[in-house]
């Protein structure tokens, strides 16, 4: 049985329960939210300036909040698998590395890279139903919202590509991430109805239509996050940049297979399967944006097998866990297409398949699959917006 998502109003709701209890002499005035996002094809391929194909999600971070009454700025998260503490005074000196708290960071880098100064004080509680360390992009989810909340206590001017990469620049300096555009940017620019091309060289993106009601999208959390993650990505962009370097690329955006074969004697054997899972996944995602738009489903399936499969073997950022989900739903009659999802080593796989299929494809999965998986049914949703309070 798929997870239910919980609704904005019981997310606004909870957030707002949690405000008055925190701040008794204090009503919160303002709501917004921000969704994550699940990239349907494109993966590792944004940092290195290629096309990634995201849609925004339904599961989404809320903020709830007010302008402070006596000057502090004090963050209280719900989320009970944050770390702790989860009230956080940042009007107070910092202390202690900064890792302590995780998801402070977040909040304080997207203060520092505001646009409008100054940032006055406010007090907030954040409530989510974005899982965390499920490759959901439950960061940026914050982040967007965190920025989204500061335009309603001081407006900027609205640029939601400047949103976004005031969000991405935040992960960068406070939380030690060297991400990609793509997370923030679906966060800050999703549409309803609609898988997002971007091109993260130029941070142009074009909608692509996925409304047919008799195609759905289910993401599958493993629920496990092995501990290379966080590493691994690091080093991955680094053979990436070596890559293109030994090519004379500015990025591997630019480098073409030809390209790569006729270096592959400078190219050490790792640093090559990486250059080639990133070139392919380029032009794997350009065909998949064409084959949706033109409701080819098949195609689009087998291009998200093709992307996994790389992931596995050139990228090595896959394991047990994805490999077996992604093989359960490819048995069953009515999947399109499954994949791993994010940065890898655990969270999520993405799957295109009839609507009709869901129920056995969730059951299937759940005999075949050697833990417990979390499943969300899910269609493209909108991008982070101001909330009215009831």
């Amino acid at each position: 049985m798929a997870s239910p998502i919980p609704s904005l109003a019981q997310l606004v709701s909870e957030a707002s329960s949690l405000y008055k209890n925190m701040f008794a002499d204090d009503t919160p005035q303002i709501a917004v939210c921000a969704p994550g996002r699940v990239n349907l094809i494109g993966e590792h391929t944004d940092y290195n300036n290629g096309y990634v194909l995201p849609m925004a999600l339904p599961l989404v971070t809320v903020v709830v909040g007010s302008p402070s009454i006596n000057g502090d700025t004090v963050v209280v998260t719900a989320s009970e698998h944050a770390d702790e503490p989860r009230r956080v005074d940042l009007s107070l000196p910092k202390e202690g590395s900064t890792s302590s708290p995780c998801w402070a960071n977040y909040v304080r880098g997207v203060i520092h890279h505001y646009r409008a100064r100054p940032v006055p004080g406010f007090r907030a509680v954040v409530v989510s139903s974005v899982p965390l360390g499920g490759g959901l992009s439950s960061s940026a989810s914050l982040e967007v919202a965190f920025y989204t909340f500061l335009q309603q206590l001081r407006p900027d001017d609205g640029d939601k590509l400047a949103k976004a990469l005031a969000c991405q620049q935040a992960e960068h300096t406070h939380a030690g991430v060297p991400c990609g555009i793509m997370d923030q940017f679906v966060s800050a620019l999703g549409t309803e109805g609609h898988a997002l091309l971007i091109d993260c060289r130029s941070l142009e993106a074009i909608p692509v239509p996925l409304a047919d009601p008799q195609v759905v999208i289910l993401i599958t959390n493993s629920n496990v996050k092995h501990s290379l993650a966080s590493s691994e990505y690091t080093v991955r962009r680094r053979q990436c940049e070596d890559a293109a370097a030994i090519l004379g690329k500015s990025s591997l955006r630019d480098a073409t297979m030809k390209d790569l074969e006729g270096s592959r004697a400078k190219l050490d054997d790792v640093t090559y399967r990486r250059a080639r899972h990133v070139i392919a996944e380029i032009n794997r995602t350009v065909k998949a944006a064409e084959a949706l738009k033109n409701g080819a489903y098949q195609e689009f399936g087998q291009l998200m097998v093709e992307s996994h499969n790389s992931l596995r073997d050139l990228y090595e950022v896959s394991c047990k866990e994805l490999d077996e989900l992604v093989s359960a739903a490819m048995e069953v009659d009515g999947v399109f297409g499954s994949r791993m999802t994010g940065g890898g080593f655990g969270g999520c796989t993405v799957t295109l398949l009839k609507a009709t299929v869901v129920d056995g494809t969730i059951q299937h999965v759940q005999e075949r699959y050697h833990g417990s998986p979390t499943f969300f049914v899910t269609t493209p949703s909108a991008g982070a917006r101001a909330l009215q309070l009831s």
